[in-house]
């Protein structure tokens, strides 16, 4: 496989996982109440249980989109 073709493989995917981020971001800084409605239809918690999860698995998801989607990028473009 050619660097040019990986690295257009990892700039579209930093660019739909970084867009999912920043959704994910949004909601939870603009809409947390919805966002606290919707999910406890289906799993009932605590408003405390429900914003550690939520933050806790937004951090897990941005250390994963670094490493595995940006960083890749970064370092093929670089190569490129």
């Amino acid at each position: 496989m050619e660097i040019a073709t990986v690295t257009a493989f990892f700039k579209w995917c930093t660019l739909f996982n970084g867009s999912l981020l920043l959704l994910w971001a949004a909601w939870c800084v603009f809409a947390p109440d919805l966002l606290y409605r919707m999910q406890t239809r289906w799993f009932p918690m605590s408003r405390e249980t429900f914003n550690i999860v939520t933050y806790a698995f937004l951090g897990v998801f941005k250390l994963f989109f670094l490493v595995f989607n940006l960083v890749p990028f970064l370092a093929l473009s670089i190569l490129g």
